[in-house]
């Protein structure tokens, strides 16, 4: 072990060595190159050669081709780095310089990477995930087989990503089959069923698992979720998975308290409830589609009321929905004053709702030159800031509320503070908006206010932690290809792509130039070289006045 860090250690310091020498040995060449200009300036004539040879002995024609190809290589080299931009958010030319030369010439990483994170021994370690990137169960996600489904019938495409499905698939298995070597062959059928691609290869598992059990309550959740096509047959089927659940229930309760097993009996009867807590939720969004909206709050605060530590499900998000569309304002500022508090993770739902209903109470007198005269009222002021927090919180809402950007169908899971968050809020809550009257009106003039507040999104936050830097990534695969991805902020062109677009636009003028106008382009050609090399005669001129004639007379000879 000491011979192998002995060695380690030698090849460090030679390689450090080599980094170090590395920077010298290209100033001592450069410098020998230009001592060589200078010294055989004079005697080969070079200023002369390069006048003659660039200047009178080339055809325009050939001024033309140079500067045409290099606008045609700068192109090039500008078309790839911008399709590497897109597609990665980073330069390639960067990429490759910061990655391989930094080290040749003795850099060391940025301290961003390096020294913010380093264990005991002071190593540095891969930096953490950012716990904002947490990937959420959509409160309001549609049905597959009612809603998804007829939107891929209609169009042909795929409102659903394989990502987001699979997600699905193992909140599933943890709700209703969970992770235990002692499964019912039913429960060990539903298993593979959530894990199947094929949607008629989940349904036909279903059905294989009725066959062995009619009291499987799991398959008819699947089936309602994925085969049936209307809302009411979906709640038909999920009444019955309701029956089943509560029986089910019963019987793990009783063998709870008689049987020797009750590690088992205790896992089944937390099945059962994860299954019913289920099954009540979507029966609660069944009656809310089917225009029930009193009996879908009814369902929606008993659930609450049944299982109040459930809550990091967002029932209350369902909740809220409902009372919107219930326009029962009064209780939906009492849902928020119990939910809108520091110590829980924010949502866009909170955020925007408030800042909906703030607005809402000065929104239809509100007039932006009126404002401008007169300055804003406690209540407008109250009502921006409220804006102002939503829009810190999430920025991407505006554009969907404001129908700047077009909607699609919200996905299964979101990402809080991303844009897929953004979708699942406005698909459900744009009509509430345009109900309130003015209110999109306030949105319109004051959202964009928010980014002056920041000092800088992705360093400091104003409410709110700094905005992650991973919700792009997240994102892109909760969403379907065909949806443009809104990003925040917005990423700056790198100084690579900047100057190739230069360099190709400046050599093409040139080339242009040149062929319309040969002999023009010829004087300014030999105004430029003479410029060019006046300062390096200056400096020759220069030195010949400080060393002595017979010097440079006998290294000329040598």
């Amino acid at each position: 072990r000491s011979e192998r860090g002995h060695s380690l250690g030698f090849t460090e310091k030679l390689k450090s060595w080599l980094s170090w020498s590395w920077t010298y040995v290209c100033f001592i060449w450069f410098g020998m190159v230009l001592i060589m200009i200078y010294v055989l300036w004079s005697p080969l004539k070079l200023q002369e050669t390069l006048t003659s040879v660039f200047l009178n002995t080339l055809t325009p024609k050939f001024y033309v081709a140079l500067t045409g190809t290099s606008s045609l290589i700068s192109g090039l080299i500008l078309i790839f780095e911008w399709w590497y931009f897109r597609k990665y958010g980073t330069s390639f030319i960067e990429q490759v310089s910061v990655s391989h030369l930094r080290p040749l010439l003795g850099g060391v990483e940025s301290s961003s990477t390096t020294g913010l994170f380093s264990s005991v021994n002071g190593e540095a370690e891969p930096r953490p995930s950012v716990s904002e990137c947490k990937v959420w169960r959509n409160p309001l996600n549609l049905f597959r087989g009612a809603e998804y489904n007829r939107y891929t019938w209609v169009t042909g495409k795929e409102p659903l990503t394989y990502y987001d499905m699979n997600l699905s698939a193992q909140d599933h298995q943890t709700f209703f089959t969970g992770d235990t070597q002692q499964l019912k062959p039913e429960d060990a059928v539903m298993q593979k069923a959530w894990r199947e691609r094929n949607p008629q290869a989940r349904i036909r598992a279903a059905y294989q698992a009725i066959e062995m059990n009619h009291e499987c309550a799991a398959a008819y959740v699947l089936l309602a979720e994925e085969e049936a096509t209307t809302i009411t047959e979906a709640e038909r089927l999920f009444k019955k998975a309701l029956s089943i659940g509560k029986d089910g229930l019963e019987y793990t309760g009783i063998l709870f308290l008689h049987t020797r097993s009750q590690h088992e009996a205790w896992f089944s009867f937390y099945q059962y409830i994860n299954l019913l807590v289920y099954i009540k939720r979507r029966l609660a969004m069944c009656a809310r589609k089917l225009g029930r909206i009193k009996e879908a709050v009814k369902m929606m605060r008993d659930l609450m009321k049944e299982f109040p530590l459930l809550g990091m499900l967002n029932i209350h998000e369902n909740l809220l929905e409902a009372l919107l569309e219930l326009q029962a304002y009064a209780d939906v500022q009492a849902v928020l004053a119990k939910y809108d508090d520091i110590s829980l993770p924010k949502s866009a739902t909170i955020c925007y709702t408030s800042a909906l209903l703030k607005a809402r109470a000065v929104s239809d007198k509100f007039s932006p030159e009126a404002a401008s005269r007169r300055g804003l009222s406690t209540a407008e002021m109250n009502a921006v800031e409220a804006i102002h927090r939503a829009v810190e919180f999430n920025p991407h809402v505006p554009k969907y509320l404001l129908e700047m950007k077009s909607l699609i169908l919200p996905p299964e899971h979101i990402l809080k503070r991303g844009d897929s968050e953004a979708v699942a809020y406005a698909f459900f809550h744009l009509q509430h908006w345009k109900r309130a009257e003015g209110a999109l009106n306030l949105l319109h003039c004051t959202w964009e206010g928010t980014f002056r507040i920041i000092p800088y999104p992705l360093e400091k936050g104003h409410l709110f932690y700094p905005y992650p830097g991973c919700t792009e990534t997240a994102d892109r695969e909760l969403l379907p290809s065909f949806h443009e991805v809104s990003v925040y902020p917005k990423k700056e062109l790198p100084f690579f792509i900047l100057f190739t677009a230069g360099l190709c636009s400046f050599t093409a003028i040139l080339a242009m130039l040149t062929h319309q106008f040969p002999e023009l382009m010829g004087v300014f050609a030999k105004a430029f070289f003479s410029t060019l090399f006046a300062p390096l005669g200056f400096f020759a001129d220069k030195m010949e006045s400080f060393m002595p004639s017979s010097f440079w007379h006998q290294l000329t000879r040598i």
